[in-house]
Formats: C-alpha cells, sequence, structure tokens
C-alpha cells in the first residue's frame, strides 16, 4: 500500500470529501456525472504535479475561490496541493513551492477510455503519451523536453516578424539541435525496451501468434545535422511563421505483423495493445525507478471484454489500483 487517503476541497463537484484508500483495489462506483473521474484526477495531479483533464481555473468548484487537495501516504508522508485562482503551492515534507519537487512525484501509470484510440489519434496525441510515459522513466528527458520547447517557442516567435535573419535565429537553432537530439536518443532507446517485451505481452493477451512492435519516426540524427536542416528549411520557415523540422515534428506508429496498425488492425487486436504497452509501461517504471506505480483506472473496464477485464485485473494484482467504473444511484465506494 502506497496512498492511505485523499481528501478534496472545493475540487470540481466535491465540496469537501474524503476517501479511504486500500490496499490492493479501491472501486469508485456511481452514475456519470457523480465526480468518479475528479477522484482520479486529484490523485494523479498530487502525484505528478498537474491535472491531465484541464487548467486549474477549471477545477475549482463553482462560486468557490480555492480548491485543496490532500493526498497522505501510507508512511505519513502527505502532499498538499492549493490554487487561489491566482497561484498554486504544493505542501511537501513542510517546505512549500510553485511547483511539485521531481522527488515528491510518484510515478503511476493512467489508462482512461481515450487510450483505446491512441493508435488511430494524431501525431501530437501520440508525441504526449510517450513523452508523459518517457518523462516518468527520466527527469532528464523532461528538463531537456521542455528546453526544448521553451527554445521552439522562442523561435517560432522570431519567424513570425518581418526580415528575421538567420544569425538572429542562431542561438536557438544550436539551443534545438542540442536538446532535440538527447530527446531523439532517449526515445531510440525506450521503444527499444518497449519492443523487447512487446510481442510477447500482447501474445498473452490475445492468445495468438501475431506480433506488434512500436516504430519511432525521426529524421534526427547528429546536432549539426539538425542545424543543417534548420538553416536549409529557413526561407520556408520564415514563410509559414514556424519551425518545420525537428523532434516536434516526430511520431510514433504501432505496427501489427509488419504493417501500420491504424486502419489494419481490428479493435481486439488494439484492445490487446494497448494493455500490452500498459503492462509494460508498469514494468519499465517498476525496473528503471525501483517504484512499483500506482494504477489509476478510469471506466475501462466498460470498454473491455471480460477476458480482457481479467488480463487487466491479474497484471496489476501486485499494485495499488484506483479505479472508477459506472453504477446505478450516487457515488459508492468498495
Amino acid at each position: 500500500m502506497i496512498l492511505e487517503y485523499l481528501r478534496l476541497i472545493n475540487f470540481r463537484c466535491h465540496h469537501d470529501f474524503e476517501l479511504r484508500l486500500t490496499q490492493n483495489t479501491t472501486r469508485i462506483i456511481g452514475k456519470n456525472g457523480c465526480g468518479k473521474t475528479s477522484v482520479i484526477e486529484a490523485i494523479y495531479e498530487a502525484l505528478q504535479g498537474k491535472s491531465f483533464r484541464a487548467v486549474d481555473r477549471e477545477i475549482i468548484q463553482r462560486e468557490k475561490n480555492f480548491y485543496r487537495i490532500e493526498l497522505g501516504f501510507n508512511d505519513g508522508r502527505k502532499t498538499v496541493v492549493t490554487y487561489d485562482g491566482a497561484k498554486k503551492e504544493f505542501l511537501t515534507s513542510d517546505k512549500k513551492s510553485r511547483r511539485l519537487p521531481p522527488k515528491s512525484r510518484y510515478p503511476i501509470v493512467l489508462f482512461e477510455p481515450d487510450d483505446l484510440h491512441l493508435i488511430g489519434s494524431s501525431p501530437t496525441s501520440r508525441r504526449n503519451y510517450f513523452d508523459h510515459m518517457f518523462g516518468q522513466f527520466s527527469d532528464a528527458y523532461s528538463v531537456a523536453l521542455n528546453r526544448y520547447i521553451k527554445a521552439l517557442k522562442q523561435r517560432n516567435e522570431l519567424l513570425k516578424q518581418e526580415n528575421v535573419s538567420p544569425g538572429e535565429l542562431f542561438s536557438w537553432d544550436v539551443m534545438l539541435g542540442s536538446y532535440g537530439v538527447k530527446i531523439a536518443n532517449y526515445r531510440r532507446e525506450y521503444i527499444e525496451r518497449i519492443n523487447h517485451d512487446f510481442t510477447k505481452v500482447y501474445r498473452s493477451i490475445a492468445e495468438n501468434q501475431d506480433q506488434i512492435k512500436m516504430k519511432y519516426q525521426s529524421e534526427i540524427s547528429t546536432e549539426s545535422d539538425f542545424l543543417d536542416r534548420l538553416n536549409h528549411n529557413y526561407r520556408i520557415d520564415s514563410l509559414v511563421g514556424h519551425t518545420s523540422f525537428g523532434i516536434h515534428r516526430d511520431d510514433f506508429n504501432f505496427i501489427f505483423n509488419g504493417v501500420g496498425a491504424d486502419g489494419s488492425a481490428s479493435r481486439g487486436e488494439v484492445r490487446s495493445g494497448i494493455l500490452a504497452l500498459k503492462f509494460i509501461e508498469a514494468d519499465l517504471i517498476l525496473e528503471i525507478l525501483n517504484h512499483k506505480p500506482v494504477i489509476l483506472l478510469d471506466d475501462v473496464f466498460s470498454e473491455l471484454d471480460q477476458t480482457r477485464q481479467k488480463c487487466l485485473i491479474r497484471n496489476f494484482q501486485d499494485n495499488q489500483v484506483i479505479m472508477t467504473s459506472v453504477g446505478d444511484g450516487v457515488m459508492e465506494i468498495m
């Protein structure tokens, strides 16, 4: 058991709500709109530092001027998150900070219905998904990605100006090249680690002999090549007002039996593939960080058949799981 209790004040529809978490699986059942997903969202925010659904001003309960999350751990520690409409603060180890310190974050595997559409989603959605996963594996990945994004924003602002010269872009080009190559190398490493067990785990779910793997699509190689490409695309970038080359254009594709899964994989194959990816994510977190992740399942059982439901329960039986599901009546905790 990792988490012991959760208390919410003015968090979405919860005026003052307290939840005692069980050692294995805490199940939250109720009608749609009763606040089940908000509980998952609050736990995620206290463990990761931000919501996976919305910005802070959208979370405060109507006609209230603040929200508060208190998440207690089984070792006596707690994380308190407060937002007063202007600023957010985290209280951990009796110290306040504007961001959740990396040492106070705890790894999670979040599984929500939209994840089952990952294969057919946009490249941006897939990049965001894997960027979050890889950011949990490595703080250095998150740091490099944040710095790359900041440099990209500055370069794009310059490109929107008239008659910007290559010399004015050079310092940002150097930063994009440096951080971009680091990010691409991390992505290749982690995709290779996913592929090492992807087919084996997939076959254990689908009970067939199909093959599945991830393909990382990127044109990034060396820093000098990165700079050459940026310089080569200078005129085009000046015309369109944004940077047309870089790791922000990369993609991650699912390959089934040597063919792109989008459009070729059946619904069952897609669900088995995403389940396998979640199981591997949990295994890699344990392997890399030496922590069993907390598993957050938001109404995914309604999207899975009984065979895959049992597989999900079996694979996460040694983790602390907090899950929601639809039921009649008001919210009930089991």
